[in-house]
């Protein structure tokens, strides 16, 4: 009984760490968050949680950036910025994808759009800034 109550704690601190944050984190930085506090953690145990966590649609996957992938736990739709100097992912609150867009989808591939996830790559200001 003991080991379900130190997985569950140790799955609930992974989902907490998400929901924490907004930097898109990868499933090492997850990790390198939570060794000190639960030390026999493994980056395993990680990446099956945050498995799961995405097939129960806790948490997406904004996709993959500089050979990690990155996660998010707003699961709400929203557009996002990647950064390819910096590898950093931004939110784009208010932007939302047009139901045109969606409807455009639809008619061209002749079926149902469930879901959409958008990112545009460029470069932030911050990296803008030091050129």
């Amino acid at each position: 009984m003991e080991h379900k109550a130190k997985h569950f704690k140790k799955r609930e601190a992974i989902l907490n760490c998400l929901r924490s944050t907004n930097t898109h984190p990868t499933a090492e930085w997850v990790y390198a968050q939570l060794k000190a506090e639960y030390p026999d953690i493994s980056l395993g145990t990680v990446y099956r949680n945050l498995a799961l966590f995405k097939e129960q649609g806790l948490v997406i996957s904004v996709g993959t950036v500089n050979g990690a992938e990155r996660f998010d736990a707003d699961t709400e739709p929203h557009v996002h910025f990647i950064c390819h100097r910096c590898n950093s992912v931004h939110d784009l609150p208010g932007m939302i994808v047009p139901e045109s867009l969606t409807s455009e989808v639809d008619r061209y591939i002749g079926g149902r759009t469930e879901s959409c996830s958008l990112s545009f790559t460029g470069t932030c200001r911050e990296c803008l800034s030091r050129t």
